[in-house]
């Protein structure tokens, strides 16, 4: 299965804010990203996984 790659564009979009939020959080090292030439790229699945870690909604343990 190949991942999917985001822009910044692309990521603001998914998330709901403007693109400079998703650059202040890259500069925070806050979101995962990672660099091809000068533009930000962004996996799906690790923007996936940054959500599930940084909701409020608290996941049910298991006992």
């Amino acid at each position: 299965m190949q991942e999917i790659l985001l822009t910044v564009e692309q990521v603001a979009g998914y998330l709901h804010v403007d693109k400079f939020t998703v650059y202040r959080l890259v500069a925070q090292k806050e979101l995962p990203a990672f660099k091809v030439g000068n533009q930000w790229r962004f996996k799906r699945s690790l923007i996936d996984a940054w959500l599930m870690r940084n909701s409020n909604v608290q996941r049910k343990k298991d006992h």
